[in-house]
């Protein structure tokens, strides 16, 4: 055997193997870990408390999401709602695809948004992790949701923002302590 296509084998597995993977060790690292912190916001004139955590995890292909949040309702009920998401690096530097569902050939795939599905990614700047969602409601409205979490000294700082339209509808900010 020759040794130019053990040379082309040796290439192919550092340009799909181990390059992706140290590309994902640089943007996930710093994040992994589990957050919780809780913020005061007023929608609609009326002043609201909601508790928050999330848990960032490394997975073999990527990283799962995972995040509660619990609403304090005025009249004394709570509303609690959990989130789990997988990512995968997508062929973009530092942008992550969600990986929600399986196609035919059992690869994990981001849902459809024509078919009232979100579409969700993932992206690294600096020391902000971003996670978009894309709605379309049988309109053909959309709704953005964003979710900014900032490295800081003992946490992340959290920005959310939902938009309808190009509107914004609701932001909320926080401080998220590391928990472990």
């Amino acid at each position: 055997m020759s040794i130019f296509p053990r040379f082309l084998r040796s290439l192919f597995v550092l340009a799909f193997v181990v390059i992706p993977s140290i590309g994902l060790a640089e943007g996930i690292d710093r994040f992994i870990g589990k957050y919780a912190g809780h913020a005061d916001y007023v929608t609609d004139g009326v002043a609201q408390k909601r508790d928050m955590s999330v848990a960032i995890e490394k997975t073999k292909a990527g990283f799962l999401l995972t995040w509660v949040s619990v609403s304090y309702k005025s009249d004394g009920r709570t509303k609690e709602k959990t989130y789990s998401i997988e990512f995968v690096p997508s062929s973009r530097e530092n942008i992550y695809q969600s990986a929600m569902k399986s196609n035919l050939f059992g690869k994990a795939v981001p849902l459809d948004p024509l078919a009232g599905e979100p579409f969700v990614w993932a992206r690294f700047e600096d020391d902000t992790f971003s996670v978009y969602s894309l709605f379309i409601d049988e309109s053909g409205a959309y709704e953005v949701q964003e979710f900014h979490r900032t490295l800081i000294d003992g946490g992340l700082d959290l920005v959310f923002l939902r938009m309808r339209d190009g509107e914004t509808e609701r932001e909320i900010r926080t401080t998220l302590q590391r928990l472990d």
